[in-house]
């Protein structure tokens, strides 16, 4: 796994001790309102983060003054050399444009070092900001899948269904930027 530079941020694996910058936010519940995990505690936290450091899907995105970690990115590869891509960020960084920048960063790698044919996202269609992101990355909405996923049961244990947004971007049509 290579390590990513921008202006202002470093992309990179996980590290044990990241986790408290990591609890900071898979602790809040407002962070992890459209994921498909309930917020975690300490020792969950330490766990995932050990856990993250041999995973490759998983990108640490970090601060480049600093080395804080302020949120991460999933990036998996699925079938047909299509990766999906997703983010989570500590909510005391969002709005400065660090999704925008690190998965704009990560795509180009994947593009031009993975040779990755096509990358494709998935998001809450009432999720604003996410589709927002993706969306200032140049990617197309290429769906709107009704009931199509459910992360939680209600009290009598059937699933709460949850529309999805599915973007889409081919490496041709790809602006290195």
């Amino acid at each position: 796994m290579k390590q990513i530079e921008t202006e202002r941020l470093t992309i990179r694996r996980f590290k044990g001790d990241d986790w408290k910058d990591f609890y900071e936010y898979v602790s809040n519940e407002e962070v992890l309102k459209f994921e498909p995990y309930k917020p975690f505690s300490e020792e969950e936290t330490k766990n995932e983060a050990i856990r993250r450091t041999t995973d490759p899907a998983f990108w640490a995105v970090c601060l480049e003054e600093n080395n804080k970690l302020i949120g991460n990115i999933y990036f998996a590869e699925g079938n047909f050399n299509t990766w999906e891509i997703g983010y989570v960020f500590n909510l005391n960084y969002w709005g400065n444009g660090y999704a925008t920048e690190s998965c704009k960063a990560l795509m180009n790698y994947a593009f031009k070092d993975l040779k990755v044919r096509r990358i494709i996202a998935k998001c809450d269609p009432t999720n604003l900001n996410s589709w927002t992101v993706l969306e200032r990355l140049t990617m197309r909405r290429e769906g709107h899948l009704k009931e199509s996923v459910y992360f939680f049961k209600d009290e009598n244990d059937n699933p709460i269904w949850k529309d999805t947004y599915e973007y889409g971007i081919l490496k041709k049509e790809w602006l290195y930027f």
